[in-house]
């Protein structure tokens, strides 16, 4: 495959070992060719890197299924999933959720990324409706266009929001980039 196929999300393999494209930029500087900046995730290790592209550089997509599944209940660092088709129990540790772990809420629906028969990762939804637990208090005659603060929500997640919201309201948060959207009634 070609450096310009590179898309955020797409699993690639690098001399035997899987990477999580997590960011990507196509750059082309003043002299020379073109190139394709990204951060790439291990997905056995979790170790973060950044890695550039060239125009002679090829690589390998992973083949990875992903499959619905929907988050049934936590025992102590596993997850247990059911798939949403053939209701199979999958039970995933702590470590191969961790970045989705924070958004979690029993029955929400996820997809699962599965390579080889195993789980390598869990892609939490786009766009989650979380209740804020603890964040300073509102303060009378602040508006949407005023600053914002930090709030924890209940799975852990900590965003910045606006000033108006109160502890205990719930917001719609993008999982993403951590960034709050809405407020939800």
């Amino acid at each position: 495959m070609d450096y310009t196929q590179i898309k955020k999300g797409m699993v690639i393999n690098i001399a035997g070992e899987l990477w999580l494209v997590t960011w990507c930029q196509h750059h082309k500087p003043g002299k020379g060719g073109a190139i394709m900046r990204t951060k790439l995730k291990h997905l056995t290790k979790g170790v973060v890197k950044e890695q550039t592209f060239r125009g002679g550089d090829t690589f390998e997509e992973a083949y990875v299924e992903k499959r619905e599944a929907q988050l049934l209940y936590k025992e102590g660092d596993t997850y247990v999933f059911m798939d949403n088709e053939n209701f199979e129990q999958y039970h995933i540790p702590y470590d191969k959720v961790e970045d989705a772990a924070k958004y979690l809420k029993n029955e929400m629906v996820c997809i699962l990324h599965i390579y080889s028969g195993e789980v390598i990762l869990v892609e939490p939804p786009m766009f989650v409706e979380l209740e804020i637990v603890e964040t300073d208090p509102g303060e009378r005659g602040n508006t949407v266009s005023g600053g914002s603060k930090p709030a924890k929500l209940e799975g852990g997640a900590v965003v910045q929001i606006p000033l108006f919201i109160s502890q205990g309201e719930k917001i719609k948060v993008d999982t993403r980039d951590d960034r709050y959207i809405e407020r939800v009634k």
